[in-house]
């Protein structure tokens, strides 16, 4: 990965003196900033990996309790809703933008764990399922409208 020249990034502007200097510094210190919040992200996900491990052992124990089998699929989604964003903050880091596609795709996980989370509880009524498939459905309209028109680069994209 190499830096990214500020004349890149503000086209057609003079990046001469101070205002360069700050620009650069500003880029740097959002860089370390989301390394930062990388790092945070990774030891959040390792501690959910280990909290996981620790549910399926508890329901392993209490086999039969309804409760503790939802605690663990309400768990094992929300790892991959953890897994997600850490991709999107990678992805920020490579190509310092947010890309749609990858934003939405962590929507569709989040709205599907919680859709799968309240299928299982039984507790989504008929209003529920229907208002959550047309957030799906606006959700995955976006995403096929993100790859559709990617801005198309000559880069690493």
């Amino acid at each position: 990965m190499t830096e990214k020249d500020p004349q890149e990034l503000i086209p057609g502007a003079l990046l001469s003196g101070a205002r360069g200097k700050i620009l650069r510094f500003y880029e740097k210190m959002l860089d370390l900033i989301v390394i930062v919040l990388i790092f945070v992200m990774l030891i959040t996900l390792l501690a959910a990996v280990v909290g996981l491990m620790w549910d399926v052992y508890d329901t392993a124990l209490a086999f039969r309790q309804e409760q503790a089998i939802q605690g663990l699929v309400a768990d094992v989604l929300s790892v991959f809703v953890l897994i997600e964003l850490f991709r999107t903050f990678t992805d920020y880091l490579e190509f310092h933008r947010i890309r749609l596609r990858v934003l939405s795709e962590v929507a569709i996980v989040f709205v599907l764990r919680e859709l799968f989370i309240g299928l299982y509880a039984h507790r989504m009524g008929p209003l529920d399922l229907l208002s959550t498939a047309a957030l799906l459905a606006v959700l995955i309209g976006a995403r096929i409208a993100a790859v559709y028109f990617a801005p198309r680069h000559s880069g690493t994209e």
